[in-house]
């Protein structure tokens, strides 16, 4: 019988010997446990369907249907499934498709076991969670942004404007420049953005912008 409060995880991943790796290390930790282990997308759907994980471990790269295609299928028909992507790719297409596609964090394989660990159950508690490198990528890399005419909800204008720019990894100073406001109204507007929004911080900012495609990135996904 399954105690109260485990997290039960599936891990995915076409690699078997990582795989294998990956439910050692998790079988120390008293509140996690493996209930599943996939290695294909139509695997990992199938598997999670069965078994009903808190969490995915989700490679990208597999042969027949790929992680970001199965992200998307695995949340819409589980919902309070929370993804994690533990991965080898860190450009910036794999992570913005995987944002896209609802994944909740996104880590490095080469993660020290324990940060893996936090990662599984923070995005578990429902936070966001990204490697410091992958982060600092959100806030430097973004570019072609696309214009709209509409708003995204609760937002003005001129918040729209400024959320874009922090998607552009664009300096306080530097978005005050563009767009003729002075450093202070520009931290004020991204404050209200951060309260309406029910963030915390610039990276879930730029998540949100990719989620609501202020940010374009018409890139073909993995398989």
């Amino acid at each position: 019988m399954r105690e109260e409060g485990v997290i039960k995880v599936t891990i995915v991943d076409d690699q078997r010997l990582f795989v294998d790796g990956l439910v050692r290390i998790l079988s120390i930790q008293r509140d996690v446990e493996v209930v599943g282990r996939a290695h294909t997308g139509e695997e990992a759907v199938e598997m999670c369907l069965r078994e009903e994980p808190d969490v995915v471990l989700m490679d990208l790269s597999m042969p027949g249907m790929g992680g970001i295609r199965a992200t998307r299928k695995i949340l819409s028909l589980l919902p309070r499934t929370q993804v994690l992507v533990l991965t080898v790719h860190t450009d910036d297409i794999n992570l913005f498709q995987a944002i896209k596609a609802g994944a909740q964090g996104y880590i490095l394989k080469d993660c020290a076991p324990e940060d893996l660990a936090s990662a599984i159950k923070a995005v578990h508690a429902g936070d966001t969670i990204m490697s410091p490198d992958i982060a600092k990528k959100t806030m430097t890399t973004f570019e072609g942004i696309r214009s709209s005419t509409e708003l995204a909800p609760s937002l003005t204008e001129r918040e729209l404007e400024v959320i874009k720019a922090l998607a552009q990894g664009k300096s306080n100073k530097e978005i005050a420049r563009d767009l003729g406001i002075s450093e202070k109204t520009v931290r004020n507007h991204a404050s209200n953005i951060y309260r309406k929004l029910h963030i915390f911080d610039r990276t879930q900012a730029v998540i949100y912008a990719v989620r609501r495609g202020l940010v374009d990135i018409e890139q073909p996904e993995l398989p």
